[in-house]
């Protein structure tokens, strides 16, 4: 019988083994998850094959990218079908085709700027796009700075510093923007997500979350954000319910609608998460969920060999 996650009008049903790869493939960590306008799913991810493409029943289509990425971490897809890809250990985002090609470089790969300097970049995380297409760029594990470019990579201004206050950030891991332009922030290690006007000014901040990794953008009238929020880190609270590694679904003012999951921890059982870190939907409002599991595993599971392969995405099924 399906695992099914969630209540009411936001049930989801895990579809088990999703994503068939061709034989001897394995996708390792999974950073990012995006969904072009015929739903087909590009995954990028930390093997062989960074950016591996299914259509929506999780057939293989092809792959791409192989070599020219040293760590995949954020993926972006625009109303055109365009890809922002976010490497982190090679300090660049890359504008590509949906075939792979390079429209745009931002950043010099393998130079990464002085840590916590706040130029651009040290281990970027992840990239959005305003309503007019300039570029935002969370940057990341080595700085606490926001990054807006022009739409042809020229850039504008920069935004954040190391802390914890408003307009401070604790490893800034993710990035997004609504219809209206206002940009939404994954502050992770500060357990909030921060909220800015299109040029940097502070608004506001949601709460109630526990590291939050992955979010996504359910554009509309009134939309809505799925959170992919990681567990605990430590020993001394590894065990402790209710923490997480879950996914989340906020309302506009970061009041919560629904929780996936994380009561009792993470697992590889149906249903259980180990590392959400990528979160896309498609056009049916099915999650795809990529999990950065090899990765995490040591932490999560500090005592016990990591088996192999590792599950590092999973699909969600919205139930009608």
């Amino acid at each position: 019988m399906s695992v099914i996650l969630g209540k009411g009008e936001h049930r989801y049903r895990v579809v088990e083994n999703w994503a068939r790869l061709p034989d001897g493939w394995e996708f390792m960590d999974v950073g990012a998850v995006a969904v072009d306008s015929k739903d087909r799913v590009y995954v990028f991810n930390r093997g062989e094959h960074p950016m591996i493409v299914f259509d929506r029943d999780g057939n293989f289509l092809r792959s791409w990218g192989e070599g020219q990425f040293p760590r995949a971490h954020g993926l972006h897809i625009d109303k055109d079908d365009t890809l922002y890809c976010t490497d982190d250990g090679g300090h660049f985002v890359r504008k590509c085709t949906t075939e792979g090609k390079v429209l745009l470089e931002i950043g010099v790969p393998g130079k990464p700027a002085p840590y916590m300097s706040g130029s651009p970049f040290h281990r970027c995380t992840h990239t959005a796009l305003s309503p007019r297409g300039d570029i935002y760029v969370s940057d990341g594990y080595g700085n606490a700075r926001v990054h807006k470019y022009s739409p042809d990579g020229k850039l504008l201004m920069s935004w954040g510093e190391p802390g914890s206050g408003p307009g401070q950030f604790n490893i800034v891991h993710n990035i997004a923007t609504d219809a209206e332009g206002w940009v939404y922030v994954a502050d992770r290690e500060n357990h909030r997500v921060q909220v800015f006007d299109g040029n940097g000014t502070y608004e506001a901040q949601w709460n109630n979350l526990h590291r939050p990794c992955g979010l996504y953008c359910c554009h509309g009238a009134q939309p809505s954000f799925v959170i992919g929020e990681l567990g605990p880190g430590m020993r001394v609270n590894l065990k402790h319910p209710n923490l997480g590694p879950r996914i989340s679904i906020v309302d506009k003012q970061g009041a919560l609608i629904a929780r996936l999951g994380g009561e009792q921890g993470a697992g590889l059982a149906a249903g259980k998460f180990l590392a959400p870190h990528g979160i896309a939907l498609d056009s049916r409002g099915d999650i795809y969920v990529g999990e950065v599991s090899y990765t995490n595993w040591p932490s999560s599971f500090p005592d016990q060999p990591m088996p192999r392969p590792l599950r590092s995405l999973q699909k969600l099924e919205r139930v009608q």
